[in-house]
């Protein structure tokens, strides 16, 4: 059974954001706003189907996927481009690869010490950001 995704995942780094968005032809001043925000990620998973939320006090999106099934994603918000998208396992690792107008574009998460990793990637640029999970309020 791969690792279990689920939670609510706050970032606490952030390497070569500024880099990655300059790869996906970002305007400066979303970049310069993006390189302050920090994000929240919100992923429900549901054996191979994952309901993803990244969110910010600037910009949210929404990534549901099936591991293992290529889809149309528009990436509204963020680059506003469409690309196909497959996601797959590679061990306990997501690996996700999107086709389109931009070269070595996509991602890969997974888990290491409690917490969560997300490496994008875009051209020759490459940006990790670190997530820790939030522990639920109890009342």
């Amino acid at each position: 059974m791969p690792v279990d995704y689920n939670g609510t995942w706050e970032m606490i780094e952030n390497k070569n954001f500024d880099g990655y968005m300059k790869a996906m032809d970002i305007d400066f001043a979303t970049r310069k706003i993006g390189s302050h925000l920090t994000q929240t990620k919100e992923i429900k998973q549901e054996g191979d189907v994952f309901h993803t939320k990244t969110l910010s006090t600037f910009r949210n999106y929404n990534l549901d996927y099936t591991i293992g099934k290529e889809f149309e994603e528009h990436t509204k918000g963020l680059d506003n481009r469409t690309v196909k998208t497959l996601v797959q396992w590679d061990g306990d690792k997501l690996i996700c690869i999107q086709k389109g107008e931009k070269p070595n574009r996509g991602w890969k998460h997974w888990i290491e010490g409690g917490n969560l990793h997300l490496e994008l990637t875009c051209d020759d640029q490459v940006c990790h950001q670190i997530f820790k999970k939030k522990l639920p309020m109890y009342k």
